[in-house]
């Protein structure tokens, strides 16, 4: 499995508009963050988790040119904003592109982007097949859970595909998520900021907290905000676990 980090940024993006508060953090490539998305090739399937505002950028960056499922992990515009720039592989597939999701979200993309649905459809706008998901199911040879996570009262979701299970804009999981996730080689997690507390995220000591109580051998932080600082802060976590990066990239 070859995964993909093509944006490891919170919801504003770091920096954000402006550049403000850039100088609280070094100048180091690493600290520059799209909104959070990840590509997955595994036994000759593509899969994209999450389509946020720069997903153009970060596909011509990371040289994505094909994606055969889309996961959603919910349905604020930083995951999925980009599903306008999702029409180029529509046209390639020459099909719409399946969308795994909750029901709530599929609404909610429904009443945004109106125009990619129904009889009015307009012509050449992204072509989605969007698909209701509540427990396990194959794309290919490759297993894929659900995994039901908390972002604040929120009911969102994370996915385990294959060894590798993502959980991004996390505050709680329940433990019955925690059976599904365990057993997992590597883990990518959000962890907000150092602290203080925030209600709809975990920040960085509460994240480390739960991965070294589910056993994960190997994690990586993602959705950090613009005062977390990549080698201060890895300098500072266990060794097991580190920040992501946008276009790092992991063979498991």
């Amino acid at each position: 499995m070859k995964i993909t980090f093509l944006g490891t940024g919170t919801s504003m993006g770091v920096p954000v508009a402006g550049g403000f508060q850039r100088e609280k953090i070094t100048h180091d490539p690493r600290n520059e963050r799209t909104r959070c998305s990840v590509w997955i090739e595994e036994k000759g399937e593509s899969i994209l988790i999450d389509a946020g505002p720069e997903f153009r950028i970060q596909s011509i960056q990371a040289k994505l040119q094909k994606v055969d499922h889309l996961l959603i992990t919910h349905e604020h515009m930083d995951h999925v904003a980009g599903l306008d720039d999702l029409r180029v592989f529509s046209y390639i597939n020459d099909a719409p592109i399946p969308v795994y999701t909750y029901p709530r979200c599929i609404e909610s993309i429904k009443r945004r982007f109106d125009y990619m649905f129904g009889k009015d459809k307009y012509p050449g706008s992204t072509s989605l097949d969007l698909r209701e998901v509540t427990k396990s199911f194959n794309l290919g040879e490759v297993e894929v859970t659900p995994l039901p996570i908390k972002h604040g009262n929120l009911d969102i979701m994370g996915f385990r595909v294959g060894d590798f299970s993502y959980l991004t804009d996390v505050k709680h999981i329940p433990e019955e998520t925690k059976d599904l996730i365990r057993g997992s080689k590597v883990v990518a997690m959000g962890a907000l900021r150092w602290k203080p507390e925030h209600p709809t995220h975990q920040t960085i000591p509460e994240a480390v907290e739960v991965i070294n109580e589910m056993e994960i051998p190997k994690a990586y932080l993602i959705h950090m905000n613009g005062y977390v600082d990549h080698e201060p802060s890895n300098q500072k976590l266990p060794k097991h676990i580190k920040l992501a990066y946008d276009r790092m990239v992991l063979e498991i």
